[in-house]
């Protein structure tokens, strides 16, 4: 095992600082949102055009007539649509504003003959181009489902706005239309066709034409999202996950969080030496590692600096989720991050686990109240089961993972029984005296990936729910009993978020700060299982090492936070879709359960 981390040279260290957040970039989209409001406004509304502020709408691309107003809405909406790429220093959406703009200008000039506005216009092309040079992020991961996504969107937005628009000229309504003649008027001017209200003059037509044009872009943004190019979610190659198997086998007695960095859904970065790797996922524009880099801890440098590159070459929010105290050294030195104390993972050591003592007394009775019921355990390598068997294995956990949501992310590896992962360990309940299944005599499932040589680690927690209560302490402590035959000499548990304020502050003495904190943990505990996933994994006397989740700047933590929730599956922005037409990765069958998940089937 390598020595102290080396620092980098000064050079490198700037280099590797990583994005932070451009002025230009940042005013920029803001004045892009700035406009796409007033833009809207001055469509929409009838007043806004000769109020006190039709000084600033001044500003905007046609204002006046039917044809201008259905272009400053569609201008308006665009540039929305561009604000927080242009934010991002996305490079296709600067390429969409600046050819917007001297549209907008010249659209003004030859519409309402403003100098002025047509001037104003080009003022925020201006710094557009100057600085182009700001502007050069590279495209996130995405596929055809963006389009879908975005028809929806489109589509309810489209409606939403379709409303205002057919409300805003009371005055100039003939009669007094319902809400569904509103609505039916929205649905077919959409789509270009006259609906039931009728207006007074020119205005039938202005909001014919605004209608239109938000039908129009409706369309035209799902067919460009439905028929531009992929660019896929990045997987491990072949090559890739051989060369993260290499450095495990060298290196991956460090932390108890490496073999999870062979899930296939991540993609990866190495170092110049090809001696160290980061594994990440890309989520909601957040560039999410997991636990310690991967290798020798020499070359960690190398490949944190790839990893920042990365980011900054795709203008994404770097962040590390769950790794080591050395780790977030190692990172918050090298780049400049930040880390804070997420909770901590339980380890117990094989050499000092017993079930005598007081301590242990509920989980002593419970395994042997449930060993008196006729249950058996098996505690096995991966490699040693048959085909068939793992088969079956496999389709049990499958079905009993309880939710339509695949999760893990962190402590997942996301699969069961691959033939590169013969060094797995399995741990199975059984019960013989009662009619077999579907699944035969098998009633629960643990299952263990590598730690070096001498340890494993808790990948998944899946039981028959018409099983006994206390399946998984069974096998947990089935696994530590077997453990030494195996040549494992510790095994970690499940993580435990916040574990040590719960553990401050229900002790006598807790400030009214920490109880405050406490309360509060413990009140999400009904949604998130954070209580009861500590008071768990406390069951078995384990020792707790700290976690830690680097960001770049407090700002960052909510947008981490929630990519994170997707990433382990507890959030998904995706459409709903019936579990028949959901798409899965290879990779990903069976799935892990997400740590809380485990947590609740344990508690």
């Amino acid at each position: 095992m390598s020595g102290e981390v080396p620092s980098r040279s000064s050079r490198a260290r700037r280099i590797v600082r990583g994005p932070r957040p451009e002025a230009v970039p940042a005013l920029v989209g803001r004045a892009c949102a700035v406009v796409g409001v007033l833009d809207i406004a001055a469509g929409v509304f009838p007043r806004f055009r000769h109020s006190r502020m039709h000084a600033m709408a001044e500003v905007l691309p046609g204002s006046l007539g039917p044809f201008a107003a259905a272009l400053s809405l569609s201008v308006g909406v665009l540039l929305l649509l561009l604000a927080h790429g242009l934010k991002r220093r996305k490079r296709r959406a600067w390429r969409a504003a600046v050819a917007l703009l001297p549209a907008g200008a010249i659209s003004q000039f030859v519409y309402r003959h403003s100098v002025i506005g047509a001037l104003i216009s080009l003022a925020l092309f201006v710094p557009l181009v100057i600085h182009r040079d700001e502007f050069k992020a590279l495209p996130d991961p995405r596929s055809r489902w963006r389009a879908l996504t975005n028809f929806v969107l489109m589509s309810a937005g489209s409606l939403a706005l379709g409303l205002v628009i057919v409300s805003a000229h009371p005055k100039r309504t003939i009669g007094d239309p319902s809400l569904a003649d509103r609505i039916t008027h929205v649905l077919y001017g959409l789509f270009g066709f006259e609906g039931p209200v009728d207006y007074e003059g020119s205005t039938s037509w202005t909001v014919a034409f605004s209608l239109g044009a938000l039908g129009l872009i409706t369309a035209v943004t799902t067919i460009y999202l439905a028929f531009r190019p992929e660019h896929p979610a990045a997987h491990l190659t072949e090559e890739d996950e051989a060369q993260l198997r290499a450095l495990l086998e060298k290196h991956g007695a460090r932390d108890s969080l490496g073999h999870f960095a062979l899930r296939r859904d991540k993609a990866v970065v190495f170092s110049p030496s090809g001696k160290a790797a980061v594994t990440y996922r890309v989520v909601s524009g957040v560039m999410l590692a997991s636990g310690d880099p991967i290798g020798d801890v020499e070359a960690w440098p190398g490949a944190i600096e790839r990893f920042m590159d990365e980011a900054k070459a795709h203008s994404w929010t770097p962040a590390v989720m769950g790794c080591s105290e050395t780790g977030g050294e190692v990172w918050t030195r090298e780049t400049g991050l930040d880390a804070l104390e997420l909770g901590d993972e339980a380890v117990v050591d094989v050499a000092d686990f017993s079930l005598a003592g007081r301590a242990m007394r509920n989980v002593r009775q419970m395994v042997k109240r449930i060993e008196r019921a006729g249950y058996e355990t098996r505690v096995r390598r991966i490699r040693d089961l048959g085909e068939a068997e793992l088969d079956r294995i496999r389709r049990a956990a499958e079905d009993w993972r309880g939710t339509d949501t695949e999760r893990g992310f962190s402590m997942a590896l996301g699969r069961i029984g691959d033939p590169a992962d013969g060094d797995c360990l399995i741990a199975t309940a059984h019960k013989t005296d009662e009619q077999p299944g579907q699944y035969g005599d098998l009633k629960a499932i643990l299952h263990f990936v590598p730690w070096g040589t001498d340890g494993v680690s808790l990948d998944l927690m899946r039981r028959d729910r018409s099983a006994d209560p206390g399946m998984n302490e069974l096998l947990i402590v089935a696994a530590l009993q077997a453990a030494p035959k195996l040549g494992i000499t510790r095994i970690s548990l499940n993580f435990a978020m916040f574990r040590s304020a719960l553990a401050r502050g229900e002790k006598i003495g807790a400030g009214p700060v920490l109880r405050a904190w406490r309360g509060l943990l413990v009140f999400l505990s009904r949604w998130f299982q954070i209580e009861s996933l500590y008071k768990f994994n406390a069951k078995f006397q384990p020792r707790w090492e700290p976690r830690f989740v680097v960001y770049r700047a407090s700002g960052d933590l909510p947008r981490i936070g929630l990519a994170a929730m997707q990433a382990e599956g507890f959030v998904s922005l995706a459409l709903p879709l019936p579990r028949f037409l959901r798409r899965r990765p290879a990779a990903a069958r069976p799935c892990a359960h997400s740590v809380a998940e485990q947590g609740v089937r344990a508690a």
